[in-house]
């Protein structure tokens, strides 16, 4: 069975092609603006895309909140989303936001353990509580920096995970026309498929509501699967429901940093 078309997401959103030119240039000006509190293209390893963006409040963090760009693990790079700090920063924490190898350079455990890498990187830069978001398959990411198999500096440090539009389950992507690319066995779709761990920290899942209903299905198997809140944000489709990040006092922002 090919699923490609439940996972399309740009097809059923109309204007989607102007999308990246728009957050481009967004996220240049927000870079631009925060001038020095913008440090960039930081290492945490020695792959060309082991490299992460790291956004700083005016005083002193209170702590840091990660973001994991999507793509599919195929496409995209940090430097298109900066402006998505932009809600953590007017709430006093710093805001990390790493790149990773895309597939098929890397499988998706590699870049599992890159992103990892990369938390542990930008956690030597900033003290206090750690908050793991992403988009997509960032949220995937995000999730699997929830789950109980995780272990070292990471596990210990991160006190939250926010997967937005995750997938979780990994088994219907290996029925899309990506595992050309992907190339996911068996023994990796158990693995990598944070649906399929126990999680080990605080949780709440986000999509939005106009999603294609595979991300939605994929959304609520996460929050069952680990008996934590899901939130189903009204009115916003696959690319929109992400803007909330911008927004300081947006549900979304306060679903990540409140109690902290």
């Amino acid at each position: 069975m090919d699923l490609s078309r439940d996972y399309q997401n740009g097809a059923f959103i109309p204007g989607s092609d102007t999308l990246p030119a728009i957050w481009a240039q967004k996220a240049a000006a927000f870079r631009t603006s925060l001038g020095p509190r913008a440090r960039l293209d930081l290492a945490y390893g020695p792959a060309p895309r082991n490299r992460f963006d790291l956004f700083l409040p005016d005083t002193a963090a209170k702590g840091l909140l990660v973001f994991i760009h999507g793509g599919y693990w195929l496409a995209t790079n940090r430097d298109l989303w900066s402006h998505l700090a932009a809600g953590a920063i007017a709430r006093g924490w710093a805001c990390a936001m790493p790149s990773y190898t895309l597939a098929p350079q890397a499988r998706i455990a590699q870049i599992t353990a890159e992103v990892d890498a990369a938390i542990t990187a930008a956690c030597a830069e900033i003290a206090g509580p750690v908050v793991v978001t992403g988009h997509s398959a960032g949220g995937h990411l995000s999730a699997r920096m929830g789950c109980a198999d995780r272990t070292g500096s990471v596990a210990a440090r991160v006190n939250r995970v926010v997967p937005i539009s995750p997938i979780a389950d990994l088994a219907p992507i290996a029925q899309t026309d990506m595992q050309a690319d992907l190339h996911l066995d068996a023994a990796e779709i158990a693995s990598e498929s944070p649906a399929r761990h126990a999680l080990r920290t605080q949780a709440h899942i986000w999509v939005g509501g106009q999603e294609r209903p595979a991300f939605l299905w994929q959304a609520r198997t996460l929050s069952e699967n680990w008996n934590c809140p899901w939130t189903v944000d009204p009115g916003t489709h696959h690319f929109s429901v992400i803007d909330a990040l911008e927004d300081p006092t947006s549900p979304l922002m306060q679903t990540c940093l409140n109690g902290f």
